[in-house]
């Protein structure tokens, strides 16, 4: 696992290195994830991109990479100047919201689609308050609808 984590830190420097982006990317691994995180720099908008459609296709270079070299592969996540970790707190945020909205109305609430990244962390605040949560749709449609628990309806997300 060592070697992958060096290879792929690697591989991003210099992808970023083609566009003049000098820098240290730092690389750890959690839970079976290569983690690397790129700091802040004057080119934060171009490597995030918009809605961060740079970062996925960043995240699949190195994990194409890592799989074409033989290398032990794992999922591979890249963040650019802290992007996805604010995503995933204002989503975090916004999850609590709607489990309020659950909560008041006794109405399952039906979420607009998202990736599976968003879904996970639906599914997980979701359920930290008690709600249940299930993965509904087909590949871009896929969404996930908010209930109250019930004895009847599994809590646990298809993803």
């Amino acid at each position: 696992m060592e070697e992958s984590i060096l290879y792929a830190k690697k591989y991003l420097e210099d992808i970023l290195s083609f566009f003049g982006l000098n820098t240290e990317v730092h690389a750890t691994n959690e839970e079976d994830v290569i983690e690397l995180s790129v700091p802040s720099t004057h080119m934060n908008g171009f490597l995030i991109g918009q809605h961060g459609d740079t970062i996925r296709s960043l995240q699949y270079l190195v994990s194409t990479a890592l799989k074409n070299n033989g290398y032990e592969h794992c999922r591979v996540n890249v963040d650019i100047a802290d992007y996805k970790k604010a995503h995933q707190e204002r989503l975090a945020e916004q999850v609590l919201v709607w489990v309020d909205k659950v909560k008041e109305s006794n109405e399952p609430m039906v979420l607009k689609p998202m990736n599976a990244a968003d879904r996970r962390i639906v599914h997980k605040v979701a359920a930290d308050h008690g709600l249940t949560t299930a993965s509904e749709g087909i590949a871009r449609d896929r969404h996930v609808v908010l209930s109250l628990a019930n004895d009847d309806t599994p809590t646990t997300p298809e993803e």
